[in-house]
């Protein structure tokens, strides 16, 4: 792997919220720094109001683990604060991340309240890698449910990835076009992307390369003499139906079937672009190229995409760009972080948050994520959030039931159990290979399509069950009970 310049940032493991420092400070004071705690990763909503999410970032998250150290300059800034301990400083100098963490692997579909990270170790590390955790995590599985929306609506149709110049940032760019391959894009327009995670990067020309020549003709020319195998022309930087396309057709057949090639296709950015797919489209047939592609791009999302499939546009690809990698329709995915349990003389204690708003509280408890799938057809039926220890027989039928509406229920049979959340870390140490791009892209797809076509739908998705096991609920309704003579 060659080395990526763009990582080398001035020290992540300062990245972080001043208060998970003061915090550490405080339980270090307290005597409390190596009390075992468990926290949990989790979100509250789906963006778009979708029916899925799509979880990515868990490489970069491993990457952030193994490298976590406190240097002599973040000692000093620390000391120059004027309120930590010297013997705090002095500790955090020796700091080694030993955590236990969980994950739900990258291209999982994932839903709201299930815990999709778990972290268990010494509070003040569990509790301090929590803005990672979500900035990692969050980004990512954004960027990823927003591609994989856009995939879904190109309907088999390659979707590319073109937004890295309107992204958030250096990272914006490269870990969204990371985000969006694994969710069913074809490749990107990132240069460095390619290089650093083997995702095809992909492009053409501007317009500026047309309008520096004399003429378009010259420019088309001047471009097919270069890459005659690989002639894909810009046809909208003038008109495309009087201009941009007859010029492409003239250039295909003088520059490029001449030398014994076949053009790739031409790509149309602006205008009516179902209307000008559709001519273009017959002018490249009657002109002997059938198999020349059209590509659209020009500010598109899934909603657009889905229009010009549905008015017959004859587009065989996309390139997505702003709307993709900054998921601007909905840009933030509201992943938390919070406290389920700590451990006590070995003993696990369930911790719980009580909120007068339901989405708020929080699932107590050490827990397991199992997804229930049909034996008959494959397809996902229910998620269930168990406690960690806890077996789904799925030999027998299981009950689930809503967690608060507790008369909804439904016998499930004929089925298997499959546990979501693997082990990445064991006491410090990864013990998980994370799978390479391609591998990860075609499990989304596979993962993506176990759900059913409500679930998919863009507008008002059937809610997908996650519901909590019988045992796990009784743990989660007594310590309601107990806060509520408090």
């Amino acid at each position: 792997m060659p080395k990526r310049i763009w990582e080398e940032k001035c020290n992540l493991t300062m990245l972080t919220d001043f208060y998970e420092i003061t915090m550490a400070n405080g339980y270090f004071e307290n005597g409390l720094y190596d009390k075992i705690a468990y926290f949990d990763m989790f979100f509250r909503k789906i963006p778009d109001d979708g029916g899925l999410a799509i979880m990515a970032g868990v490489k970069q998250l491993i990457e952030y683990f193994e490298n976590l150290e406190f240097e002599e300059e973040d000692i000093e800034f620390l000391r120059g604060k004027g309120i930590f301990s010297e013997e705090f400083l002095e500790y955090i100098k020796d700091f080694k991340f030993c955590c236990d963490v969980w994950a739900i692997p990258e291209g999982t579909p994932i839903f709201p309240q299930e815990p999709i990270i778990i972290v268990r170790g010494p509070v003040m590390q569990a509790q301090f890698v929590e803005t990672m955790v979500l900035l990692t995590i969050n980004h990512q599985s954004l960027i990823a449910t927003k591609a994989n929306r856009i995939v879904r609506a190109a309907q088999g149709r390659p979707v590319m990835e073109f937004g890295s110049r309107r992204a958030q940032g250096y990272d914006g760019a490269i870990l969204g076009a990371r985000a969006a391959f694994i969710a069913g894009c074809s490749g990107t327009a990132c240069t460095i992307v390619d290089r650093d995670f083997n995702i095809p990067a992909l492009g053409t020309m501007a317009h500026s390369w047309v309008q520096l020549f004399p003429t378009e003709l010259d420019a088309f020319r001047a471009y097919a003499r270069i890459y005659p195998d690989n002639c894909l022309l810009l046809v909208d930087t003038y008109n495309v139906l009087k201009s941009g396309v007859p010029n492409a057709i003239k250039v295909f057949k003088e520059e490029i079937v001449s030398r014994g090639f076949r053009p790739k296709g031409i790509r149309i950015d602006s205008g009516d672009i179902t209307y000008l797919s559709k001519h273009a489209r017959k002018m490249l047939d009657d002109a002997g190229f059938p198999d020349c592609t059209i590509v659209a791009s020009n500010a598109l999302d899934e909603y657009i995409i889905r229009d010009l499939i549905a008015q017959g546009a004859k587009i065989d690809s996309f390139g997505v760009g702003e709307r993709l990698i900054t998921s601007r329709s909905e840009p933030v995915f509201g992943g938390v972080y919070k406290l389920s349990a700590i451990e006590e003389n070995g003993k696990i204690i369930p911790k719980l948050k009580v909120s007068e708003n339901i989405e708020k509280m929080t699932n107590p408890c050490f827990k397991q994520v199992y997804r229930l799938y049909s034996r008959d057809n494959g397809k996902a039926i229910a998620d269930v959030i168990t406690l960690h220890d806890e077996v789904i027989d799925d030999t027998k039928p299981y009950v689930i039931f809503h967690p608060v509406q507790t008369w909804k229920r439904k016998t499930i049979e004929n089925f298997y159990a499959k546990k979501l959340l693997v082990r990445i870390f064991d006491k410090g140490k990864c013990v998980y290979k994370s799978p390479d791009m391609a591998e990860l892209k075609e499990y989304c797809k596979e993962q993506v399509d176990t759900l059913w076509d409500e679930v998919l739908r863009f507008e008002n998705p059937h809610e997908y069950y996650v519901d909590l096991s019988k045992s796990l609920w009784k743990v989660k309704q007594q310590l309601l009970l107990e806060h509520s003579r408090i």
